[in-house]
């Protein structure tokens, strides 16, 4: 019986996510299967893969979406780890920092990076400045520009879920593993690592669905270099082709999907007592 007004208290939460997400996302899939409401068609997934304009789109955009996890991972490890060591203000602090640019709308960095890294931007003009470079870098309106702009807008979120993990980690767990003969490198791969997994995969998940799925720095920072967000929005409100944009919103739903299954069948195997 207690079990019973357990599954209660979540009723309204599953409710709400079946309503309002998970039929609508069913009903789009099903749609673009039925163009016309007549038999199942596949043709236009068939063709679409075909396209190699859509198909270089596709690999810009995973591209885009797995260097910016991984850049994220990179740089949001370390950092975590240092903000996990600090004391109890110290920490508060960092993390207030860390938070500070969520508050900022995407548009507003987006526009930001424009400055900086324009033909006339602020990079350009400190490289020309020094003698590095004789002619503006051409990295806005490319996907390099894209990857700049999507890792400070989730940079943030890795490092917040890095920290919490991080923080569950005694620091007699990593002394006992010292004075074991462990050396440094071994802790962090034997004990430090491992226990990061859970907080990877879910950095590594937000980090990639969301870069995956942005629309608005791609469009700002991208220009003309097309993801699979911007080919979305073209084809919805510029050619008012919804059922092609149907079929786009399914292949980044499936694309999601395996994505998410792959990684944690990654972390399942690193860590088996997750």
């Amino acid at each position: 019986m207690r079990n019973y007004y357990k599954y209660l208290l979540i009723l309204p939460g599953v409710l709400f996510l079946t309503i309002f997400m998970l039929v609508p996302i069913g009903m789009t899939i099903i749609s673009t299967f039925f163009p016309n409401e007549a038999a199942a068609d596949t043709s236009n997934y068939a063709s679409l893969f075909r396209d190699s304009y859509f198909l270089e789109i596709l690999w810009t955009t995973l591209r885009v979406s797995i260097l910016t996890t991984i850049i994220c991972m990179v740089i949001g490890f370390p950092t975590a780890y240092f903000i996990a060591r600090m004391s109890a203000k110290m920490k508060a602090l960092l993390l207030i920092l860390t938070i500070f640019p969520l508050l900022t709308s995407p548009v507003v960095r987006s526009f930001s990076w424009m400055v900086i890294i324009g033909r006339n931007g602020l990079v350009n003009e400190a490289l020309m400045g020094i003698g590095i470079i004789q002619e503006p870098l051409e990295i806005l309106y490319t996907p390099t520009a894209v990857i700049i702009g999507l890792v400070h807008l989730f940079l943030p979120l890795t490092i917040i879920t890095l920290v919490g993990v991080m923080e569950s980690i005694e620091s007699d767990l990593l002394t006992a593993a010292a004075s074991l003969g462990a050396s440094r490198f071994g802790v962090f791969t034997k004990v430090v690592l491992p226990l990061c997994v859970p907080g990877l995969v879910i950095g590594g998940i937000l980090v990639f669905v969301g870069s995956f799925t942005a629309y608005t720095t791609p469009a700002l920072l991208g220009g003309q270099q097309r993801v699979l967000s911007t080919l979305l929005y073209q084809n919805a409100n510029t050619l008012n082709d919804w059922h092609m944009a149907s079929i786009l919103a399914a292949i980044m739903i499936v694309v999601t999907l395996i994505v998410i299954t792959c990684m944690n069948l990654l972390a399942n195997k690193l860590n088996p007592r997750r």
